[in-house]
């Protein structure tokens, strides 16, 4: 069975909502250019609003290693997401403090999911080209080069959830603009729904 990350979490309210719904992991984004924007202090507050069995992840767009690492400890958050043409060196640095979840396109699958896929404390990402625009992927197309062990965004919702478990057999499912009331704000009826329909499926 998949987990569940319920990314864009902007509040103590819809941490509390996501993790009662039974989310495995809340995504707190501390890139500049998202409209999910939340501030440290926000994030670690959330974080502990809903104890240690829930991740607390740090989602990050083309930012240095400094910043990576000084937000992600002032938030106090338990993994890493790394979105953007990174080095290897980079991702390799932060896992010297954090597990992280290296999000990948379609184009760099095969390429980059070959250097990452054995690597201890990377777990791979398959998100859209524009993360958090809420157009799914073409989940058939990528059956046969979805690697093993990977994660899968983009798109998703209460209402295909269950099909692109189906598909792919993720290890895990993350959802941010289908689930919210508007951009940054939850409505918790589709948190639920969401992970009711991963719980529910059997790849």
């Amino acid at each position: 069975m998949p987990r569940v990350k319920i990314c864009g979490t902007t509040s103590v309210h819809d941490a509390v909502q996501a993790a009662q719904a039974g989310a495995d992991a809340l995504g707190f984004i501390f890139a500049p250019v998202s409209k999910r924007l939340v501030s440290a202090s926000v994030a670690r507050e959330a974080g502990l609003s809903v104890g240690p069995a829930v991740a607390r992840v740090g989602v990050f767009l083309d930012q240095g290693l400094d910043e990576v690492l000084r937000l992600s400890e002032a938030a106090r958050v338990s993994a890493v997401q790394l979105h953007g043409p990174l080095s290897e060196g980079f991702v390799r640095a932060v896992t010297a403090f954090y597990p992280v979840l290296r999000v990948l396109r379609p184009a760099d699958l095969v390429t980059e999911g070959k250097l990452w896929q054995d690597v201890p404390g990377v777990t791979l990402m398959l998100d859209a080209p524009q993360p958090g625009g809420g157009v799914p992927l073409d989940w058939e197309s990528l059956r046969a080069t979805f690697p093993p062990g990977t994660w899968l965004a983009g798109g998703l919702g209460p209402w295909n959830v269950a099909e692109a478990i189906r598909v792919l057999r993720p290890a895990g499912v993350d959802a941010v603009s289908h689930l919210e009331a508007r951009p940054g704000v939850k409505d918790s009826s589709k948190v639920a729904a969401f992970v009711r329909a991963a719980r529910a499926t059997t790849p």
